[in-house]
């Protein structure tokens, strides 16, 4: 960790204008990415990665440079997110396009107010916290790898250990994306699902192929792996085979599966989600104020004239407050330009008060579940589209609550947009303090200066909100959205924000599925139970945020999770009966790493290829006939490779 006896340049010129720049395609990437299949990439890593390559080659490059390099980037690449609602206004006809101020006004008040709650969390959930923040700490390895192959490249040999850690990055990192350029010919399957009967309903089993995701659970660890495996269970052997057989539909099994799941189980997880993040809420609400005294405490010091050291150095607790207040005024704008000479304007008041109460309350205790849970599972897999489905349930009852339900269909139009971007800043509080706080994490692994880095936050929003509004009206124009009106056969399908402007017009409309939210709501009571009881055991815990993401996330994301979760077990097991115990868990959260590394490169390279070619399969080099070998092929391959790196990395170890 640094000192302040040892100063070292960390936001400079150079390291904002290269944040920018990597900005700028990654976001373009992400933007076109989520809203094709609904899936967006981390990018942390990559831009620390892209970062080091840069700034090896310049003079005086430093591991805190690199970092707020990454930090601007990787907030940036995070607001992409924002797709997940806004194109919702177009598809309900209120928007004919993306105009560039309102567009970029709601994506930068959500994101400077997500900066601004996530200041007082950092002392409480990444400074005085055991959570793992997997994708922090991965971004931390890369960093300080890098950084110790400079210091070494000078000395005769080098640091062994160093040297050690970046090979065994660097070949983990090859590995993993050669396995997913691998996947995009097809000669390979990197997805594989099957539906299949249940008495008389049916459930599905999918699997990924995905190192990435294998990595990220070798860093989250086994009690969170237990928890996503608890939720799979319940989710599909469970839930699925007993609704599908209430709710018997005509047609192929993986379609009756994939209706049932998506109109109930999903909103049964969002449910789970919604009481569990209540309860994260009351846990950690008493080191969340205390957080916010010891940021007041140290403000106090500030003005006596004390010399605080870096890592203490948060942006001061009233700079913080008025920057959060100042963003209101440009949001009553907004509000005001939804309402103005529509069916809206005579209750205008009431609604815009109504907005900003909901966005400063939902948004602060938002940021709070958010910050948890990016701390519990990493940033790229924490559901914000959950929460996103529970603010706009809020939102929208919000409304009903004033207006009624059926109101008109005028009035249920402008509800629905109301709704909509009242979301939408909500949802840029949620995403980037779900972003934010594994910066801050990653910050403090590598000794950066919290306000610089808090800065750097609120720059990458900037850049991101900049360049989202016209990235969205280029994909708009040229291709158009799923359930717009004029949309094309090519149009994106932009899944997110299709359920979430469904669930608005829902509410309004009195068609919810509040059943599926209410017993969702009494799981997670129970989970939470069940956990506390396994805490006084002294046993395996299984947080109730780690089940409900099981339940709601597809499970070819949580298997390769919870699979990975398992092999770090083991792994870490191995490290810590071997020679030098610390050195072989720092190469096992290298070998996770590089895993996370490589294929998230690849991510960002596989986006623009799709862009450029207008095909969602680019590479491919057979077709659906070769479907089963390929599955075969890739199955035994996935397995054999993993088998390989480990052992490759205790090898070293030894």
């Amino acid at each position: 960790m640094q000192t302040s006896s040892r100063p070292i340049a960390e936001l400079t010129a150079r390291g904002i204008l290269l944040g920018g720049v990597i900005t700028l395609f990654f976001t373009a990437a992400n933007v076109y990415l989520g809203l094709k299949v609904g899936l967006t990439f981390a990018t942390s890593i990559p831009a620390a990665v892209i970062s080091m390559a840069i700034l090896r080659l310049l003079p005086g490059g430093s591991i805190l440079e690199n970092n707020i390099v990454q930090t601007i980037a990787s907030a940036a690449g995070t607001l992409s997110a924002i797709i997940f609602v806004l194109p919702g206004l177009v598809m309900i006809g209120w928007w004919q396009g993306f105009p560039y101020i309102q567009t970029a006004m709601i994506t930068a008040t959500g994101g400077i107010l997500g900066v601004m709650f996530s200041v007082p969390l950092r002392r409480a959930l990444v400074v005085e916290t055991d959570l793992p923040y997997p994708e922090g700490v991965a971004a931390a390895e890369v960093l300080e790898i890098g950084a110790g192959s400079r210091a070494g490249a000078g000395e005769e040999g080098g640091d062994d250990e160093s040297a050690r850690g970046l090979k065994v990055l660097v070949v983990n990192s090859a590995a993993s994306a050669g396995f997913a350029v691998a996947t995009q010919t097809k000669i390979i399957t990197d997805t594989a699902a099957t539906s299949f009967r249940v008495g008389s309903g049916a459930t599905s089993v999918s699997s990924s192929l995905s190192f990435a995701l294998l990595g990220v659970g070798h860093l989250v660890g086994i009690s969170v792996g237990a928890a996503m495996a608890l939720g799979l269970v319940i989710g599909w052997f469970g839930l699925t085979p007993f609704l599908t057989a209430a709710n018997p539909i005509p047609g192929d099994i993986a379609g009756w599966v994939s209706t049932i799941w998506k109109s109930d189980v999903r909103f049964f997880g969002a449910g789970v989600i919604g009481i569990s993040a209540v309860w994260t809420l009351l846990k950690i609400a008493g080191p969340v104020i205390g957080g916010v005294r010891s940021a007041l405490a140290a403000s106090a010091k500030r003005h006596a004239g004390e010399t605080l050291a870096l890592e203490e150095q948060d942006l001061p607790i009233t700079w913080v407050a008025g920057v959060a207040v100042l963003t209101l005024i440009p949001i009553v704008w907004l509000l005001w330009d939804v309402l103005a000479g529509g069916a809206l304007v005579g209750s205008a008041f009431a609604l815009i008060a109504g907005a900003l109460v909901f966005i400063v309350v939902a948004g602060m205790l938002i940021a709070a579940v958010t910050g948890y849970m990016a701390g519990l599972i990493g940033a790229s897999n924490s559901p914000v589209s959950g929460i996103g489905i529970l603010s706009v349930l809020g939102s929208a009852l919000m409304l009903v609550g004033l207006f009624g339900q059926h109101p008109g269909a005028n009035t249920t139009q402008a509800l629905i947009a109301y709704s909509l971007i009242v979301t939408g800043i909500v949802f840029g509080v949620a995403t980037i303090s779900n972003d934010n706080l594994q910066d801050l994490k990653t910050g403090q692994l590598v000794g950066a200066t919290p306000w610089k880095q808090q800065v750097a936050l609120v720059i990458g929003v900037g850049f991101g909100s900049l360049i989202i509004p016209p990235v969205l009206n280029v994909l708009n124009t040229g291709i158009g959205f799923a359930g717009a009106p004029g949309a094309g056969p090519n149009a994106l399908a932009a899944p997110q924000a299709g359920l979430i402007s469904a669930l608005a017009k829902g509410v309004l409309s009195g068609d919810a599925n509040w059943t599926m939210l209410f017993w969702g709501a009494i799981a997670g009571v129970a989970l939470i139970v069940l956990d506390e009881v396994l805490g006084m055991l002294k046993t395996l815990r299984l947080p109730p945020l780690g089940v409900a993401l099981g339940i709601y996330l597809p499970m070819a994301v949580i298997l390769p999770t919870v699979i990975g979760s398992v092999v770090g077990w083991f792994y870490d097991r191995w490290a810590r009966g071997s020679a030098n115990p610390e050195v072989a868990e720092r190469m096992g959260t290298l070998t996770a790493t590089g895993l996370i590394v490589g294929e998230s490169l690849w991510g960002v390279a596989f986006a623009f290829i799709v862009y450029l070619s207008g095909s969602d399969a680019p590479m491919a080099l057979v077709g659906p006939d070769f479907a089963t070998v390929a599955l075969v092929a890739g199955t035994l391959a996935f397995i054999a490779l993993t088998a390989y790196l480990y052992r490759r990395t205790m090898a070293a170890v030894r």
